[in-house]
C-alpha cells in the first residue's frame, strides 16, 4: 500500500475542488485550504454538487458519497497542513502566485519527505520548484477537468525532481487514485496542452475570421472527426482565461505563432466571457 494517506489541496476552484473530491473518494485524509469563509463555503457547495451528480449518474453510491464527506476537512490557514504528506497547489494560473504559495507551504510542512505538487497547466515546474528549499520534492500533477471523471493525470518531473519521489507519486496516482498516468518532461504545456492548445487557437482564429460560426466549427469536428466535443465547446469548458494563460506560457517559451493568443480570445477574457464558469463564452451555458 502506498504510504501517502494525508493529503491537501490549496485552492478549491473548479480544478482544486475536483482534485479534493478525487482524494476523498479514494479514502484519503483530505484537507481543503481556501482563503476565508466565503471561499470555503463555495468550495463545499462545489464538491457537494459534484458528489450529488455522481450519485445521480450512477458513478457513486449514496454510501460512497457519505464516505467521501467523512474524509474531507476544510481550513483557511496553511498551518493546518503541517502534517500533510502530499499537498497539491491548485491556485490561479499565475507564476508569481503559485511560487508564493509553494514557498509558504515549504515553510509549513513538517516532514522533509513531504511532496509539493503543482496542478499548473503550462508553467514549467522547475521555475516553481526553485521557489522552495525542497526542489527535489516538487513535481507537477496535472489533472484534467472535471477531475473526478477524467482518467488522465500528467506527472511532470522538473530538472530537480528526485527520481524516487517521481516513482513514489506515480505509484500513488495509479494505485491509490486509480488514474491513468502519462509522464512528461518539464516543458511548457507538457504533453496534452502542447498538442491541444494550438488546435483550440486555430478554431478561435477561424471563428474570428468569420469562416464559420462557433456552432458549425464545433459540429464539423464532432460529426466529421468523431471528437466528443468541438474545440470551442472544449475551450469554454476549460475556461477561456485558462486557455489564454496556457497559450501565453507556450508562446513565451517557444515564440512560435501557432501559440500566440488570438485577439478575439484576449477581448473575450477582458470582457469576462470565460465560458461555462461565467455562463457565456463562444456558447451560452445554463447555470449549474
Amino acid at each position: 500500500m502506498n504510504e501517502i494517506r494525508r493529503v491537501a489541496v490549496v485552492g478549491a476552484g473548479q480544478m482544486g475542488s475536483g482534485i479534493a473530491e478525487v482524494f476523498a473518494r479514494a479514502g484519503l485524509d483530505t484537507v481543503v485550504c481556501e482563503h476565508g469563509p466565503h471561499a470555503l463555503r463555495a468550495a463545499r457547495a462545489r464538491i457537494d454538487r459534484s458528489l450529488h451528480h455522481a450519485v445521480e449518474r450512477g458513478r457513486l453510491s449514496p454510501a460512497g458519497r457519505e464516505d467521501a464527506w467523512a474524509h474531507l476537512l476544510f481550513a483557511d490557514d496553511l498551518e493546518a497542513l503541517a502534517d500533510r504528506q502530499l499537498v497539491v497547489e491548485a491556485v490561479v494560473e499565475d507564476e508569481r502566485v503559485k511560487s508564493e504559495v509553494l514557498a509558504a507551504l515549504d515553510e509549513v510542512l513538517a516532514d522533509e519527505r513531504a511532496v509539493l505538487a503543482t496542478n499548473t497547466s503550462a508553467i514549467p515546474v522547475t521555475r516553481l520548484g526553485i521557489a522552495t528549499s525542497r526542489a527535489s520534492h516538487v513535481l507537477g500533477l496535472h489533472f484534467f477537468n472535471p477531475a473526478p471523471v477524467m482518467p488522465l493525470v500528467e506527472v511532470v518531473s522538473s530538472l530537480h525532481t528526485d527520481p524516487t519521489v517521481l516513482n513514489r507519486v506515480d505509484s500513488f496516482v495509479r494505485d491509490t487514485l486509480g488514474k491513468h498516468v502519462v509522464r512528461s518532461r518539464d516543458r511548457a504545456g507538457f504533453v496534452v496542452n502542447a498538442l491541444l492548445v494550438p488546435y483550440l487557437l486555430a478554431a478561435i482564429r477561424m471563428a474570428e475570421a468569420g469562416h464559420a460560426t462557433a456552432a458549425d466549427i464545433d459540429d464539423g469536428m464532432v460529426h466529421g472527426c468523431a471528437h466528443p466535443m468541438g474545440p470551442l465547446q472544449l475551450a469554454d469548458l476549460i475556461g477561456l482565461d485558462t486557455v489564454q494563460a496556457i497559450a501565453e506560457a507556450l508562446y513565451e517559451e517557444y515564440k512560435e505563432p501557432l501559440y500566440a493568443p488570438p485577439p478575439l480570445l484576449s477581448r473575450m477574457v477582458e470582457a469576462g466571457l470565460l465560458g461555462r464558469k461565467t455562463g457565456r463564452g463562444f456558447h451560452s451555458h445554463r447555470a449549474g
